[in-house]
C-alpha cells in the first residue's frame, strides 16, 4: 500500500519516476510549478515514448492564488491537404489508425510549453528552457531503462506498428520489442529537444527545426507541411467550470471531453449518495457517465462546428433534468461506440500555491507509429478521430475532417478549488476512461473522505474501452467485492472482469494543497510513476 507523501515547499506527480524527479529538481532550484511541469513533460517524451511525445498535443490548466485558472490550448489542426477526398482517392472509407495518413494534424504540445512559459514569466519564473529539457536530453543521449509497459505495448501493437516509417529503426532493436530493463537511447530526439531548449519553442513551427520536421514529414508521406506548422499557434482560453456543494471544478473546453468530467460529478452529486464503494456509488457514477457521454458524442468536436455551447449542459436546470433520467437501480443499455487513447497526465503545485494540471498525448500507443528520420519525433495519430462523412447538418458535424479543423480529444486535465481553501489538481491517461477515473478519484477523496493515495489506488471501472479495441462492456478490476459485482450484473450492466491493477484503468495522479500550505501527492500503482515533494 502506497502512502500519501506530504511536503510544504513543492510537490509533483508523474507516471514515470524519472519525470517526477526532473520536476522536483526544478522546484528545488527555485523554479515554479509551470517550469517543473515542462521538465516533466520533456522527460516523459524520452523515458515513456509509448505514452507521449513532442509529436502530440497538450492541454494545461494553470491557477495562481487569487486568480482565475487559465487554460492553455495546444491542439494541432488538420493539415490543409487532409481532406475526405484525399482518403477516398486512396480507396479508404475511414482514416487509418497508423501510418503516415494517420499523421494528419500538427503536433502542438511544444507550442503549449511556450505559452505556458510566458505565463510562468508573468508569475516570476526565471529558469531557461534549456535547463528544463536538460534531464530529457541526458536520458535520450545516455539511455534509459525500458519499462515493462513499453515492452508489453510494443509487443502487443507490433503487428500494426512495425511497418510505419521509422518505427522499427527506433523502437524495435534487433527487430524485436525491447526487453524490460534494457537500455534504449534516442539520440535524434535528444538533439531535437536540445535545439528546442536553445532556440525556443517557436523553432519547432517557424525556424530551422521546422524545416527539418517538414522535410521529415514529407519523406514519411504525411500530409502535414511546413505551411501547416507555420500556421499553428497555441492560445489561452477560458476553462469550463461547475460548482458542487463544497468546491468548484475546472476542466478543459472543447475540442476535449472536459465537459464530460464536469457533468459526471455534477450529476452524481444530485443523486445524494452517502456511502462509498457500494452499489449506489459505482452504479451512480456509471449511469452519470452514460448521460454525459450521450451529450459528448452528440456535440463535442471542433468548437467552431459544434451545434450547441458546452456551457448549456453545466447549467443547474439542465443538470437537474439529466440527473432525473438516471435509474437508481437499473443500467441504461449501452451500445455506444468507444474511443481510444494513450496519454500522460502530470501535476505540480509549488510553495507559492501556483498549481498546474497538464495532459500530453500522442493518442494511441506510439501514436501514428511514424518516427521522423532526422528529428526522431514520434508523430501523433489524433487526426484518426476525424470522420470522413457526417450528417448534412452542422456543416457535416463537429468531427468531420476538414482542413484546419481541430480533432476531438479525450484529453482533459482537471482542477478543483474547495470552499475550505484546498486546491486540487488531478487527472489520468486512458481515453474514454479519463473522466470516469477522475470521477472515481474525486468522489472518493472529496465526497467520501478517503485519503488521496487510497482514492487513486482503489479498484476502478471503465465503461467502454481505452486501448483501441471496440468494446462497450463495464470493465471492473478484480479487487471489487464479489457481492457488488453480482449486484451490478443483476442491474443489467454488461460486466467484464479484468486484473487487479490493470493499466487499462489508466495512470492517475493527484496533488492537494491545503489552506495551511501542506501539500499531499498521489501516484498510480498501475504506472511507473512517483509523487514527490520537499
Amino acid at each position: 500500500m502506497l502512502n500519501t507523501p506530504r511536503a510544504r515547499r513543492g510537490m509533483v506527480t508523474a507516471p514515470h519516476h524519472l519525470a517526477a524527479e526532473a520536476g522536483l529538481a526544478v522546484l528545488r532550484e527555485g523554479g515554479n510549478a509551470i517550469e517543473a511541469t515542462v521538465a516533466m513533460a520533456a522527460c516523459l517524451t524520452v523515458v515513456y515514448p509509448h505514452m507521449t511525445g513532442i509529436g502530440g498535443d497538450g492541454f494545461w490548466l494553470i491557477a495562481a492564488p487569487g486568480q482565475e485558472p487559465v487554460a492553455v490550448e495546444a491542439c494541432g489542426r488538420a493539415a490543409m491537404a487532409a481532406t475526405p477526398e484525399l482518403y477516398k482517392s486512396k480507396g479508404l472509407g475511414s482514416i487509418p489508425w497508423r501510418g503516415p495518413l494517420a499523421a494528419n494534424t500538427v503536433a502542438a504540445t511544444v507550442s503549449g510549453w511556450g505559452e505556458a512559459m510566458k505565463l510562468s514569466a508573468e508569475l516570476g519564473g526565471r529558469l531557461p528552457l534549456s535547463r528544463l529539457v536538460s534531464e530529457a536530453v541526458w536520458h535520450a543521449e545516455h539511455g534509459f531503462a525500458v519499462t515493462q509497459s513499453q515492452h508489453d505495448l510494443t509487443t502487443e501493437k507490433m503487428p500494426e506498428l512495425k511497418d510505419a516509417p521509422g518505427f522499427a529503426a527506433r523502437f524495435l532493436p534487433n527487430g524485436a520489442p525491447p526487453a524490460e530493463r534494457s537500455v534504449m537511447t534516442l539520440p535524434a530526439l535528444g538533439a531535437t529537444l536540445k535545439a528546442i531548449g536553445a532556440a525556443g519553442t517557436e523553432d519547432f513551427y517557424r525556424g530551422a527545426l521546422a524545416k527539418k520536421i517538414a522535410a521529415d514529414l514529407a519523406r514519411a508521406g504525411s500530409p502535414v507541411t511546413a505551411d501547416d506548422l507555420a500556421r499553428h499557434q497555441a492560445r489561452r482560453v477560458a476553462p469550463l467550470s461547475v460548482a458542487l456543494k463544497a468546491a468548484r471544478l475546472f476542466n478543459f473546453p472543447p475540442p476535449t471531453q472536459g465537459l464530460s468530467s464536469l457533468m459526471i460529478l455534477a450529476l452524481f452529486e444530485r443523486l445524494g449518495v452517502t456511502e462509498a464503494e457500494d452499489f449506489a456509488h459505482i452504479h451512480g457514477l456509471v449511469e452519470a457517465t452514460k448521460q454525459a457521454f450521450l451529450v459528448r458524442d452528440r456535440i463535442i468536436g471542433d468548437p467552431e462546428a459544434m451545434p450547441e455551447p458546452p456551457q448549456k449542459y453545466l447549467e443547474p436546470a439542465m443538470l437537474d433534468a439529466l440527473a432525473a433520467r438516471i435509474d437508481r437501480r437499473k443500467a441504461l443499455p449501452w451500445p455506444q461506440p468507444a474511443s481510444g487513447g494513450d496519454t500522460t497526465w502530470m501535476g505540480a503545485i509549488d510553495g507559492n500555491g501556483v498549481a498546474v494540471s497538464f495532459i500530453q498525448s500522442i493518442y494511441f500507443e506510439f501514436g501514428s507509429g511514424c518516427v521522423l528520420d532526422e528529428t526522431g519525433i514520434n508523430w501523433q495519430n489524433r487526426g484518426s478521430s476525424f470522420l470522413l462523412e457526417g450528417p448534412e447538418k452542422q456543416n457535416g458535424g463537429p468531427r468531420l475532417l476538414a482542413p484546419g479543423r481541430m480533432p476531438f480529444h479525450t484529453l482533459n486535465p482537471a482542477m478543483a478549488r474547495f470552499d475550505d481553501g484546498r486546491m486540487m489538481v488531478y487527472g489520468t491517461m486512458g481515453g474514454e476512461g479519463q473522466p470516469q477515473t477522475q470521477s472515481a478519484l474525486f468522489s472518493r477523496y472529496a465526497m467520501f473522505g478517503q485519503g488521496l493515495q487510497a482514492a487513486v489506488t482503489a479498484p476502478r471501472w471503465l465503461l467502454g474501452k481505452t486501448w483501441g479495441e471496440n468494446s462497450v462492456t463495464l470493465k471492473l478490476e478484480s479487487r471489487f467485492d464479489p457481492a457488488l459485482v453480482a449486484e451490478l450484473k443483476a442491474a443489467g450492466h454488461d460486466v467484464e472482469m479484468l486484473g487487479a491493477y490493470t493499466g487499462t484503468m489508466g495512470h492517475a495522479g493527484a496533488i492537494v494543497r491545503h489552506a495551511d500550505g501542506v501539500l499531499e501527492g498521489a501516484t498510480d500503482p498501475r504506472s511507473d510513476g512517483a509523487a514527490a515533494g520537499f
